[in-house]
């Protein structure tokens, strides 16, 4: 009987303890989907899941320390995808992901900076494939391989007009469409020859903040910075621009 007794209360702590885990999950996942819907972006799932970690085992933050300044990434003036002139008044960049549909929305919003503001801005471009999506990745190498023969943007428009078919076949067709050495294009992209520097972009976005796609640091003359999380409205990207413009 009081074996009965012993193996009803074990079982009982086992599933109440299911329970519990069920729902800090569910917990996690709402959080993770609401950051989606608010923002209007694509987020890193792990590393939301990590934040959220840390934000419950820290103690909020008051007074100054509330209002840390943004720190940008250092522009790589030889190897980074700059459009516009180096004395642009205001750097917008932009960490990004070929497969993201929101990238995709924002990619038009950057364009239209472009044509407002002309000189006076800047656009980097920064890759920052996320794991969930498997053509991320393969899309940024072959980006880089028609940045070798001096496409870069022109194929960076392509893929975002194409999300929804990204595969090899694409990227080769993109290429020929383009004017491109079909087999240096090729051969770039079977040997992998940009992995490496496509996820050095990701882990230089990773150590600033950036925890999904697209983010945008907005940077001014002086090194100081915003950020536009998520595909934000023109208003305010244009508003985080003028911010930086003073």
């Amino acid at each position: 009987m009081e074996n009965n007794s012993m193996n009803t209360s074990q079982i009982k702590t086992f599933v109440l303890g299911i329970v519990a885990g069920v729902l800090v999950l569910c917990t996690i996942g709402f959080f993770i989907m609401l950051g989606i819907f608010l923002n209007g972006g694509c987020i890193d799932t792990a590393k939301a899941d990590t934040n959220l970690a840390l934000e419950d085992a820290a103690d909020q933050p008051t007074g100054a320390d509330a209002e840390q300044p943004v720190v940008a990434p250092t522009v790589d003036e030889a190897n980074d995808h700059i459009l516009g002139g180096k004395d642009a008044k205001v750097t917008l960049m932009v960490y990004s992901d070929f497969e993201c549909p929101y990238c995709g929305k924002f990619a038009p919003t950057v364009q239209q900076a472009v044509d407002e503001y002309g000189d006076d801005i800047r656009v980097i471009f920064r890759h920052f494939p996320l794991s969930f999506h498997p053509n991320a990745q393969p899309a940024a190498e072959a980006s880089e391989c028609a940045s070798e023969q001096g496409k870069f943007w022109e194929f960076h428009d392509k893929l975002f007009e194409n999300q929804d078919s990204l595969s090899a076949d694409l990227y080769e067709t993109l290429a020929g469409e383009l004017g491109l050495n079909l087999n240096k294009f090729n051969d770039c992209v079977d040997t992998n020859k940009y992995a490496a520097k496509v996820q050095q972009q990701f882990s230089s976005g990773s150590a600033a903040g950036v925890g999904g796609t697209p983010h945008t640091f907005v940077i001014g003359a002086d090194g100081s910075a915003t950020t536009v999380n998520g595909a934000q409205p023109y208003a305010n990207l244009k508003s985080a621009i003028e911010s930086m413009m003073q």
